[in-house]
């Protein structure tokens, strides 16, 4: 790893902690601990990468905190627990963790499992960050649209057109479901002008290729084919 990741361990056993701190800052990471649930709640404005969450912990067990964070927080949470039951590890998983680990557990597992957990979030920011068609590139980050090199110079509108249509390539919006998605509710014009940004997106596409990014579904809508 080029730069350090934060690694968020809670657990309320001291020698768990202190094991998992060594190992973890030998493999480069950058470690932070909390010995109980409301430490965690405490420790997220540090934004770990990643999160080891002991279920039995007091003040609020391991289950209790991954459902109070896990609607604002994105990170892999990776349950930790004594508990054998398939129940407990079906609760874990519904709840929002990515992975449940049964102690004893061997630490080289654990650390593999981790750099798993990190490489797939790694792997879906960078697939969002940038999606490639071909010679057409769109940064979402930037919300430029480049054909090559050169930016495409499109409006807000059309940007947000090609947004939602190439993160969902290959499902039809209708005209009605692109203004709402690009404009909401409260914009100022009709649905129909969609037809008008459709054609100068097109436009400014085909002064580079006549490839067909758009398609028309005569009667339903459009989607991208890229």
């Amino acid at each position: 790893m080029c730069e350090k990741k934060c690694i968020l361990i809670a657990d309320d056993e001291p020698g768990i902690i202190q094991l998992l701190r060594d190992y973890f800052e030998i493999q480069n990471y950058q470690v932070i601990e909390a010995r109980n649930g409301l430490e965690v709640l405490g420790q997220l404005n540090r934004g770990p990468d990643i999160i080891l969450l002991d279920v039995n912990m007091p003040m609020l067990d391991g289950f209790e905190v991954c459902e109070r964070i896990r609607a604002h927080v994105s990170c892999p949470i990776v349950f930790l627990s004594a508990k054998v039951e398939e129940a407990d590890r079906i609760r874990g998983l519904m709840l929002g963790g990515d992975d449940y680990i049964l102690k004893p557990f061997s630490i080289e597992e654990l650390g593999a499992r981790v750099e798993a957990h990190l490489r797939r979030e790694e792997r879906r920011r960078t697939d969002r960050a940038v999606k490639v068609f071909d010679r057409l590139a769109i940064h979402y980050g930037d919300h430029c649209v480049y054909y090559e090199e050169q930016p495409l110079n499109l409006t807000k509108t059309e940007y947000g057109i090609v947004e939602t249509l190439s993160l969902n390539a290959g499902q039809v919006f209708s005209k009605d479901q692109l203004y709402e998605k690009v404009r909401g509710f409260d914009g100022s014009a009709d649905s129909s002008i969609v037809m008008e940004h459709i054609r100068r997106i097109r436009s400014k596409i085909g002064k580079y290729t006549s490839h067909a990014y758009i398609e028309t579904v005569w009667g339903v809508g459009y989607r991208w084919i890229g």
